[in-house]
């Protein structure tokens, strides 16, 4: 029987999907990525989670990328495919109802950066490395790298990265803006947990609202993007989160958020 290739754990209303390969350094394979697809799908689903977190199996890598042993015997159509199932899981993550966090603790290469950039927040360990480093291989970055990156990094920067193919430290990730924050690899997981389960304190309507004005408006002009805003906010202050939100400010008190 095939081991699952995920462990997944809840923590409250925080639900921790590990990819689970350490022998592989935790690569992307067909199955891997048809099982993130399924865990994000029923995530999503799931009325009692309002938070992801996003991490890999051991302490030496996120994800290193796509599985290059099962890659290497692919026709181009097969390619293709592959590329298609793997872009198809992480455009469903980035388009998650609900704040996913890449707890990023260790290699984040290839495919694994192009999982951890699909992620709406990225936590490194300071002793993380990530890179897209498809170029040496004769390729090109197939899960949307080459699009994600420059949305984060400006085209300048992720030209250099996906044309060395060099990987660069956390700290450098950092000052490109290609994640959130660095910590010390031994406070990785409590930081990362403390940020989780702050979000998940917040009013669950309001932060599906603000993931979808930022992605949709992320992808037209300026007048469209503050149009679905706007509608946006008026669908929001229909909710009772909203009215609880704005009784419970003007009451000085700490509101409480039920999802409706």
């Amino acid at each position: 029987m095939t081991q699952n290739p995920l462990q997944t754990t809840d923590h409250g209303a925080v639900r921790v999907i590990t990819v689970d390969r350490p022998d592989k350094l935790n690569a992307l394979d067909r199955e891997t990525l048809r099982s993130l697809d399924e865990a994000f799908d029923a995530a999503a689903q799931d009325a009692s989670v309002r938070v992801v977190v996003l991490t890999g199996s051991g302490p030496k890598a996120f994800v290193a990328g796509a599985d290059i042993s099962q890659m290497a015997g692919l026709s181009p159509a097969e390619a293709r495919d592959f590329s298609l199932l793997g872009t198809r899981m992480m455009r469903r993550v980035e388009r998650m109802p609900k704040p996913v966090i890449a707890m990023v603790n260790g290699f984040a290469l290839g495919g694994g950066l192009e999982l951890a950039m699909c992620c709406h927040l990225r936590i490194a360990a300071d002793s993380a490395k990530l890179g897209l480093p498809e170029v040496t291989l004769g390729l090109l970055p197939g899960f949307g790298g080459s699009q994600r990156l420059p949305r984060l990094v400006g085209r300048a920067a992720a030209l250099e990265l996906c044309l060395t193919g060099a990987p660069i430290d956390a700290a450098r990730a950092l000052q490109l803006g290609l994640v959130n924050r660095v910590v010390a690899a031994e406070s990785l997981e409590e930081e990362t947990m403390q940020l989780a389960r702050k979000l998940a304190q917040g009013a669950p309507l309001a932060m599906r609202a603000i993931l979808d004005a930022v992605m949709v408006g992320g992808e037209c002009s300026l007048d469209d993007g503050l149009e679905y805003e706007s509608a946006q906010f008026g669908l929001v202050f229909a909710s009772d989160d909203a009215r609880e939100g704005m009784a419970a400010f003007l009451e000085r008190r700490k509101p409480a958020f039920d999802n409706r």
